[in-house]
């Protein structure tokens, strides 16, 4: 069964999720807050519309920034009327964000449910992400045929914070690795030992997570001092990390390894890598 899916943003991954759907058979309209940033999804067959289109949609992603951004567009699709609509929330958020837009839905009369999603572009591309939903039962049923479309597996935690406190568990590890990573690397100073014959060990030994063998070539090409676009940046990888510090803070936890990692992710912004993989933080750890 095909839905009628509108998007709200347009970036990397909600150009994605727009090609992935288009190419399962569902008609797909897009929007963004910056419309020169649609071309590529209508190029892969979306419809360009305004906030009245969208909210005309069966179902509306949002791939936005943050919770500001994604409150600002929902309070849009409100104003427009989404009342029996379906609204999937997909970005990282932390738990107090998701609970607020779910209520804000909630008064439009529209389901929802936040469904952040463990994957970059390319597992987007042939709906191979992790779905990690919050939200009611009958949203999430509601959700799955377009979801189906997006993950390999998808997941009910419960309320929509549940979910966004699972993404924010997901993605921490990977934060602090590349800088784990780095800092391996550089008792290898002055070893001699090649950055691919390091790095390809480094992938076939228990220091190789799934992350490093989809990812060593990005690291060695990274390590010999090309700067490598980011599917999932530095700069977002600072923003998820963030985010887990600050609710780590406000509820008294202690995440000493993930506070220590923060200082490399600053250096790295402050040396204009914020574009580029997050393998990159590597070459700065290692002082490759």
């Amino acid at each position: 069964m095909t839905h009628s899916i509108g998007i709200a943003g347009t970036g990397r991954m909600g150009t994605a999720f727009a090609r992935r759907l288009i190419e399962t058979g569902h008609s797909v309209k897009v929007w963004n807050r910056s419309p020169e940033r649609l071309a590529a999804a209508v190029a892969a067959g979306a419809m360009a519309t305004d906030i009245a289109g969208l909210a005309a949609c069966d179902t509306v992603l949002l791939s936005l920034t943050d919770a500001a951004a994604s409150g600002a567009v929902l309070g849009q699709l409100a104003a427009a009327g989404i009342a029996g609509r379906l609204v999937i929330e997909m970005s990282t958020l932390l738990p107090e964000g998701a609970d607020a837009l779910a209520a804000t839905a909630a008064d439009a009369g529209a389901d929802f449910l936040h469904c952040p999603v463990g994957g970059t572009v390319a597992p987007a591309l042939k709906g191979q992400l992790l779905g990690l939903a919050g939200g009611s039962a009958a949203a999430f049923e509601r959700a799955r045929p377009v979801l189906a479309d997006l993950c390999r597996r998808v997941e009910h935690l419960g309320t929509p914070g549940a979910a966004a406190r699972m993404k924010l568990a997901v993605n921490l590890p990977l934060a602090i690795y590349w800088q784990t990573l780095g800092e391996s690397l550089a008792l290898l100073r002055g070893a001699g030992v090649p950055h691919d014959l390091a790095i390809s060990l480094m992938a076939d030994s228990s220091a190789g997570p799934t992350v490093l063998k989809n990812r060593a070539q990005v690291v060695v090409d990274t390590l010999n001092g090309s700067d490598q676009p980011g599917t999932f940046d530095i700069a977002g990888l600072m923003k998820d990390l963030r985010l887990a510090l600050d609710l780590a803070t406000a509820e008294g936890a202690a995440l000493p390894v993930a506070a220590a990692a923060e200082p490399g992710y600053r250096a790295a912004l402050d040396a204009g890598l914020g574009g580029c993989d997050g393998a990159s933080l590597t070459r700065l750890a290692s002082g490759a």
